[in-house]
């Protein structure tokens, strides 16, 4: 897990060779203009969802996780907190791993909250379980999704 701004996000470029395509897009684009939904970058590789969605509050946040997609979350406007704990402390499954959509839910409690204002982002890993929408109000946020295969140029597939 990653947290940081916009302004410094050229110093991980190069830890995955789409983080620069990804980070160029969030910075160039006018983000608090875009319209909730998806946008395409490179197919099912890297593309970004627009959001706007209302705070949970810490107690209503439920961990995630991811096995084929690196999620780099930036605010836009309002100020998220995102709960975390590492995968392999995560004890309690909620539901059986979607391949579909890439997530599986998991009961237990974040141990570290992150703040992320605007203009701030955060890099959360397969690894790193997460808890997005822990603040209260309303958010804009860009959610980056990274195809984690890129990394060895190969492709992954749902069941990978």
């Amino acid at each position: 897990m990653i947290l940081d701004t916009l302004t410094r996000a050229a110093r991980y470029t190069a830890l995955h060779p789409l983080f620069a395509e990804a980070f160029e897009f969030l910075a160039a684009t006018d983000l608090a203009a875009l319209p909730k939904g998806r946008v395409a970058l490179q197919g099912e590789q890297l593309f970004v969802l627009i959001d706007e969605p209302d705070g949970r509050g810490r107690a209503g946040a439920r961990l995630e996780a991811h096995r084929r997609y690196i999620d780099i979350q930036l605010t836009v406007r309002g100020i998220e907190h995102i709960g975390w704990r590492p995968i392999e402390d995560c004890a309690q499954p909620d539901g059986p791993f979607a391949e579909d959509r890439d997530i599986a839910f998991f009961a237990d409690r974040p141990d570290t909250w992150l703040v992320v204002p605007a203009r701030h982002f955060a890099i959360l890993y397969p690894e790193d379980a997460h808890a997005p929408l822990g603040g209260d109000g309303r958010l804009k946020k860009a959610v980056v999704k990274v195809e984690l295969a890129a990394l060895s140029g190969r492709r992954a597939t749902p069941s990978a």
